[in-house]
């Protein structure tokens, strides 16, 4: 689970990953919204569901008019980590969304971005990693993931 600020924001993230949402509940009295992704080719066809899913936790702003909860950091929570069929598709993808490459894909099997909260997430190359290829080879980190 990922706790975030701007839901839609982030479910467009993901959905640049390839994830599907699977489920979303709004709970009134707890003042909270999960919403539930997962691959394709993972949801089970008879509930709808995904084997493995990314939970995202959107806690309401508060009531009575003050400030949204904030969230710093995302390190804190470690990284998620989501293995892709081509990390140099995917990171091109995410480039042409505007997303920030922090640490490209220089080895053909491993990069890093951050989603809209600044949760690290850890795109790993599904099976061998890929040749090095430009222009991801010589590409320098960003910032930090």
């Amino acid at each position: 689970m990922i706790r975030v600020t701007d839901p839609d924001a982030t479910v467009r993230f993901f959905n640049l990953l390839g994830l599907q949402e699977t489920k979303r509940m709004d709970s009134q009295g707890g003042r909270f919204t999960l919403i539930f992704l997962a691959a394709p080719g993972d949801i089970d066809p008879a509930t709808g569901r995904g084997k493995a899913e990314v939970e995202l936790t959107y806690n309401w702003p508060p009531e009575d008019g003050s400030a949204p909860e904030t969230y710093s950091g995302g390190r804190n929570f470690g990284h998620l980590a989501y293995r892709v069929d081509n990390i140099y598709d995917t990171c091109q993808r995410l480039m042409d969304a505007g997303v920030t490459i922090n640490r490209p894909p220089r080895d053909g099997h491993m990069a890093f971005v951050r989603t809209p909260d600044n949760i690290s997430v850890e795109l790993l190359q599904a099976g061998d990693a890929l040749a090095p290829a430009e222009p991801w080879a010589s590409m320098p980190n960003t910032g930090v993931w």
